[in-house]
């Protein structure tokens, strides 16, 4: 019986902790410029309801490769924070909209350079770091197309430790 708190030790946990450290300093490039109502998770989905214009939620999903579970959540959310609005959709009145609020649309040009810049800060941390993490996304892919991470987890669940 195995008896110590396994949540002791993660291989994970410090991926997750440089992300969220990470999206915390962009976060912060908005307070510091007083836009309190844009959280990092929002830039991607605004940004793509500016160049594309309203969308479904479903379409807005797919084209964010996300789930519809978590950009329904993120779609309320902004909704909260008045950067959207939903209405019945132009083409099926079942579906919802989302389009974005004047306050949103003001809001772009920042979005888009905060994007811009924050993606050249990731290709210098790139040149800055022996191993590119885009490399390292690249070669767990990789090595997961050969062998599904529900294979390995299952395949570990049978051996004692």
């Amino acid at each position: 019986m195995l008896t110590a708190d396994p949540t002791g030790q993660s291989l994970w946990r410090p991926l997750r902790l440089l992300l969220a450290a990470m999206d915390e300093e962009i976060g912060r490039f908005y307070a510091d410029r007083g836009v309190e109502a844009v959280k990092p998770r929002y830039v991607m989905p605004l940004l793509r309801l500016a160049g594309a214009g309203p969308s479904t939620i479903k379409a807005l999903a797919e084209g964010l490769s996300l789930t519809h579970s978590a950009v329904s959540q993120t779609v309320a959310a902004m909704e909260r924070d008045g950067l959207v609005t939903t209405r019945a959709g132009e083409r099926d009145a079942r579906t919802k909209e989302v389009v974005l609020t004047d306050t949103a649309r003001e809001l772009v040009p920042l979005l888009e350079r905060e994007w811009r810049a924050t993606e050249a800060a990731l290709a210098e941390l790139e040149r800055d770091i022996p191993y590119p993490l885009s490399r390292v996304v690249q070669d767990v892919e990789d090595a997961l197309r050969t062998t599904s991470f529900s294979a390995r987890i299952e395949r570990h669940l049978h051996e004692p430790r």
